[in-house]
């Protein structure tokens, strides 16, 4: 059976986005301790539910490179995309590609990234963005800009807020743009590599103030201290599938632990503190609990789990730290969380 040459094109193609045809990238990636976003996706949503939107988008760069050079160094214009399903709900999934020009933010991906918001703000689509990137990306040619602000994602990303809910990752270096989006979230899962910040190397030497490595930006112990992350684990894609378990309904099969030790979790002393979390782990059904930003105001525990399967939301005074008083930064803690748990 012979195959149209439009098709051969068309499949070959496709070969060139996979991450098969950067085996050098792939392995410099690896050696530092990431994961492509083609990897990450695949890890996250149920196997072969995923919908790609533009995979065959190059960057604008046409004037400046030939086509050969863009099919290679910019593949889907750094960003992979599209909807698919987790445990059987159609969710929204989006990743700046870290191989293509450090994950920076092109016009045609800004394109592609608009064009799936209005899918997820038309279907209410839950949705999960790794945000790691450079930021805005200088060299696009083929799109007449001033300054670029025209650019539509920010705010549009922003206006699903109170919508969907949606679940930023920050795998590794995050700066400018992608550091919006990653801010604008409604939860941010960060790892250990993580450095996030809205001015990256180049943007602060250029502002005059010095050279700065780049895990030096944001460092995670920095943003677990400011509250400016949710959650930081070794596994970011398994904890990204854990929280967007809370936003997909109800769990049909749950186990309650035993409640006996509850009668005495609460000492009759008033003056008496005591950890708070082992109270919430045994009122939720077993391996539910996950804390937020448990590093910020760590006087106010929040908390997201399940009661016999239902989704809620815990907060309470922890006694160790300023006797549960509530700060102003408890207060903030707090006012976020209870905007997550309205809306959803």
């Amino acid at each position: 059976m012979s195959i149209r040459p439009e098709l051969l094109e068309v499949l070959a193609r496709r070969a060139l986005t996979e991450d098969s045809a950067r085996p050098e990238a792939v392995e410099r990636l690896h050696a530092r301790g990431g994961r492509t976003a083609r990897e990450n996706l695949a890890a996250l949503v149920d196997e072969g539910s995923f919908v790609e939107y533009g995979r065959f988008v190059t960057a604008a760069q046409a004037q400046r490179r030939p086509l050969d050079e863009l099919l290679d160094r910019s593949v889907a214009d750094g960003i992979v995309g599209g909807l698919a399903t987790i445990d059987g709900h159609q969710v929204a999934v989006m990743s700046y590609d870290y191989l293509v020009m450090a994950g920076t933010q092109g016009m045609r991906g800004h394109r592609k990234t608009d064009r799936l918001i209005d899918v997820i703000e038309r279907l209410g689509l839950p949705t999960v963005f790794f945000a790691a990137g450079g930021g805005g990306r200088p060299g696009d040619t083929d799109i007449p800009l001033v300054s670029a602000l025209d650019v539509t994602t920010f705010a549009a990303w922003a206006r699903l807020s109170g919508r969907v809910p949606r679940i930023a990752v920050v795998e590794d270096n995050c700066f400018a743009g992608n550091a919006v989006i990653a801010g604008c979230s409604d939860l941010i899962v960060a790892t250990e590599r993580a450095s996030l910040g809205m001015g990256g190397p180049a943007m602060i030497a250029g502002g005059g103030l010095g050279d700065v490595a780049a895990a030096d930006v944001g460092p995670i112990e920095v943003m677990e201290a400011n509250g400016g992350v949710d959650v930081t684990t070794d596994d970011a894609v398994a904890t990204t599938r854990e929280l967007i378990g809370y936003f997909l309904g109800r769990s049909a099969t749950w186990t309650a632990p035993d409640q006996t030790p509850l009668r005495d979790a609460v000492p009759e002393g008033e003056r008496t503190a005591y950890e708070l979390l082992p109270i919430v782990e045994t009122l939720c059904d077993e391996d539910t609990v996950t804390v937020l930003r448990p590093a910020f105001a760590p006087e106010l525990l929040t908390a997201l789990g399940r009661i016999e399967g239902r989704t809620v939301g815990i907060l309470g005074n922890d006694t160790r730290h300023w006797a549960g008083a509530i700060t102003a930064d408890a207060g903030d803690k707090a006012a976020r969380f209870l905007q997550l748990c309205d809306a959803h």
